[in-house]
This record gives C-alpha cells, sequence and structure tokens, in this order.
C-alpha cells in the first residue's frame, strides 16, 4: 500500500470520556464493565487478546489468545504446555496483554506475571469445550513442525479411534495460564487525540491509580 494512503487514514473518536470518579479504585471492576459495553456493541470476539511474551533468547513474541475468564486475581487463557508461548512463560513469566475494541475507542494494557491455573480448573473449562476442539487438544503438536495438512488429519482419525464412544479427557500437557495484573492501563479515545489514559499499578495496600498524557 501507498505510504501516502495509510498516513491519510484516520478515524476521529466521540466525546464519551474516562474519569477518575467513574473508574473506581482497583481494575477488575471496569474491566468487568468495559467487557459489558463490547459484548452490547456485537464487537466480534471480544475476548481477544494480544499476548507478548520474551523467549530464552530475549526475542519478543506476539499472538491472539481469548480471555476465557478473568476476577481480581487475573485473566486467564488456555493452551498447550508445551507450545510456544508456554515455553516462553516458563522461562520468563513477565508478559503483557492489550485488548482493542476499536468500534468502542477502548483499549485495556495489562502487565504481570503468569503462573498456571489449578488442574481442577483446566479440567473444568475442558470439559466444558465442543467434542471437536477437545480431540484437537490431542491430536495437535501445538508449535512444533508437522510435514503437512494431512499428517494432522491422520492424527486426529488416530485420536476419534482412540476416544470413540467415550470422554475426552483434558490433556496432562494442556491447560490454563493466568496472568496476575501489575500494572492495567485503560485508554478511551477522544476527539482531537486528546485520549483519557488511566493506569492502575499495584501497590502493597492495593492499588495506586494515576492519569497518562495521550
Amino acid at each position: 500500500m501507498d505510504p501516502e494512503t495509510l498516513a491519510r487514514l484516520r478515524r476521529d473518536y466521540g466525546e464519551a470520556g474516562l474519569a477518575e470518579a467513574d473508574a473506581g479504585d482497583e481494575p477488575s471492576r471496569l474491566l468487568g464493565r468495559w467487557f459489558d459495553d463490547a459484548l452490547a456493541a456485537g464487537i466480534t470476539e471480544p475476548n481477544a487478546m494480544t499476548l507478548a511474551t520474551v523467549g530464552a533468547d530475549g526475542r519478543p513474541s506476539v499472538r491472539i489468545v481469548l480471555c476465557k475468564g478473568f476476577d481480581e486475581r487475573g485473566l486467564v487463557f488456555y493452551t498447550g504446555y508445551g507450545s510456544a508461548k508456554s515455553r516462553d512463560l516458563a522461562v520468563e513469566p513477565w508478559c503483557a496483554l492489550a485488548l482493542l475494541w476499536h468500534d468502542v475507542g477502548r483499549q485495556v494494557r495489562v502487565e504481570g506475571p503468569a503462573t498456571r491455573v489449578a488442574p481442577a480448573e483446566s479440567d473444568a473449562y475442558f470439559a466444558s469445550r465442543p467434542r471437536e476442539s477437545r480431540l484437537g487438544a490431542w491430536a495437535s503438536p501445538q508449535s512444533e513442525v508437522v510435514p503437512d495438512r494431512a499428517d494432522l488429519e491422520r492424527r486426529l482419525a488416530l485420536i476419534q479411534q482412540r476416544f470413540d464412544d467415550t470422554d475426552v479427557p483434558r490433556p496432562e500437557g494442556w491447560g490454563g495460564w493466568r496472568v496476575e495484573p501489575q500494572v492495567v492501563e485503560f485508554w478511551q479515545g477522544r476527539h482531537g487525540r486528546l485520549h483519557d489514559r488511566l493506569r492502575y499499578r499495584r501497590a502493597v495496600d492495593g492499588w495506586e491509580r494515576e492519569r497518562l498524557g495521550p
């Protein structure tokens, strides 16, 4: 694409703001309200999050994951524990998340360490997944090189035979990660690029909230 065309791409934002009085003293409730707003706006997969990790070689890596739960303890996503992202987190647990809801002019950034969720929690979520997804978790050597699509389909056929007419349990090497927020930033787009940015930083006795320049 022509660089000048990209430079001209511009969207102005509305007048909806983010005031300290409305934000509250801790981030999880505000995040819940923003999730509700994103759902009400009909945004496709509002739980899609960008996850950034750092590997043993010191190089950053980024991809999209789906938030499958959150509360005051943090945000949870699920993956194979042998995947590239899991290998990164095993070396360096500190990671970053970003949720972008462009249709409502909002973004949330989260930074903090990730830890594995309890096996029982992973079991419960895995059991809620469609059978096809559970079979796929067994069949896929996530993040490993495979010869071709046909190899994946052969693996799936073998797994389907293995669990024919039986329940599909959670593989031992598959489960959840919880990112425990230490820093959470809420961004609300405003007219004229004078955006609202409120950042929460975890302190010994709670959260510190501060406003950032746009």
